[in-house]
């Protein structure tokens, strides 16, 4: 058998034994009691995890980019603009979207390893008028948190629909969604919540459903909202067929995380990466991200001198931990390591047990178990 591996990429995120046996369960029908009971159950367990209390969920066979086209194409009419705050690679990929579609936009973009201020966005607003603005949470790239609250803080007085593409966050930091005034949050089943991938996942405020109501069409049809929402309201009905495995999975997994406590799962997100960028930290790593920007879901390291990624990843993955190059101008100077979903302790500590035994085999100097001791201190510590 290959030997298992622990996969601390940013995305998928190690899955649970409880979700790995979920996943095994015989597949029942789409329209089956079992399957209307148990995707009721998914959806009022996502409005509980972004704090949703008025509003609409939506758990469709896809990914974490077609929830952002759902998103987009569901509240911008063609004629209208949107604005992208980017904070990294997949702001980008949402103007991309946009332009496929031939809806106009203007894009803040940060510096990478930054975030757009909310100074940027109120310049921005004063200058033109959107029909939304759009935020990555957590850009998987530069590993970057943006200020969302605070940028919803200032659309609540505007007539804009704020837009989360929560991918890389939503489970794993605090998204309040009705308290913000948020208006859509998108995400996948694949990061925080430690499904495997397969899902889009959206939660809409009756503001942005009453937005797609007004619209005569979208250029969409299995995207489009209004053919989703008779089935989130009663599974019996038929649109197109779910994922029903897959459904029951992420069940599985919104059972785990408010067993856990949002709170405490936010809490032990936040420790994590701290003990975690303390243990690199301590062998010569340093993030890439700025410090006000640093993520709890994900971090961006640079390689010490004379560090080789290849080699160093290489190494790694023998070593039994998997993690991710860089993107784009950081390519080969940074690893990318996700530290999200239901990551244990034990592999936190297991992890950087693995980068030290790594750094020996490439002859680089480090006191020995500095990183391990390093992790430990921080998973003692109170990260409030």
């Amino acid at each position: 058998m290959l030997q298992e591996k622990l996969l601390l990429i940013p995305g998928p995120s190690p899955v649970h034994p409880r979700i790995i046996h979920s996943l095994s369960l015989p597949t029942v029908s789409h329209v089956s009691p079992v399957m209307v009971r148990e995707l009721k159950e998914a959806l009022a367990n996502l409005k509980e995890i972004v704090f949703c209390v008025q509003g609409e969920a939506f758990i469709v066979a896809g990914a974490g980019t077609l929830a952002m086209e759902m998103a987009l194409l569901n509240t911008v009419a063609r004629e209208e603009r949107f604005l992208v705050l980017s904070q990294g690679y997949f702001g980008r990929r949402m103007a991309d979207i946009g332009e496929s579609f031939g809806i106009g936009h203007d894009v803040l973009q940060s510096p990478w390893g930054e975030a757009v201020l909310p100074k940027e966005l109120e310049a921005q607003l004063e200058k033109t008028t959107y029909a939304a603005v759009v935020s990555t949470h957590v850009d998987t790239a530069t590993g970057a948190c943006a200020p969302v609250k605070e940028y919803a803080d200032i659309l609540k007085s505007t007539d804009s629909l704020f837009i989360i593409d929560g991918v890389c966050a939503t489970g794993g930091i605090e998204e309040r969604m009705t308290d913000w005034g948020a208006d859509v949050i998108l995400t996948a089943a694949q990061k925080c919540f430690g499904t495997p991938p397969g899902l889009a996942i959206l939660v809409c405020s009756d503001k942005a459903l009453e937005k797609r109501r007004r619209m005569p069409s979208i250029p969409a049809y299995y995207s489009d909202l209004l053919r989703w929402l008779p089935i989130m309201k009663d599974p019996s009905k038929y649109f197109s067929t779910p994922c029903v495995n897959e459904i029951r999975a992420f069940l599985e997994a919104t059972k785990i995380m408010l067993e856990e406590g949002m709170p405490q799962r936010f809490l032990r997100h936040r420790k994590t990466a701290r003990a975690l960028r303390a243990g690199l930290s301590s062998l010569g790593f340093r993030p890439f991200t700025q410090e006000p920007f640093l993520a709890d879901t994900l971090s961006v390291m640079l390689y010490p001198p004379g560090i080789h990624d290849g080699t160093f990843r290489s190494i790694l993955a023998e070593k039994g931990v998997i993690v991710a190059g860089g993107l784009g101008d950081v390519a080969g100077r940074v690893f990318r390591m996700g530290h999200m979903g239901n990551l244990s302790y034990s592999q936190v500590e297991f992890a950087i047990a693995a980068v030290e035994e790594t750094l020996a085999a490439l002859d680089y100097p480090f006191e020995a178990k500095v990183g391990v001791r390093a992790v430990r201190e921080g998973l003692s510590d109170d990260p409030a």
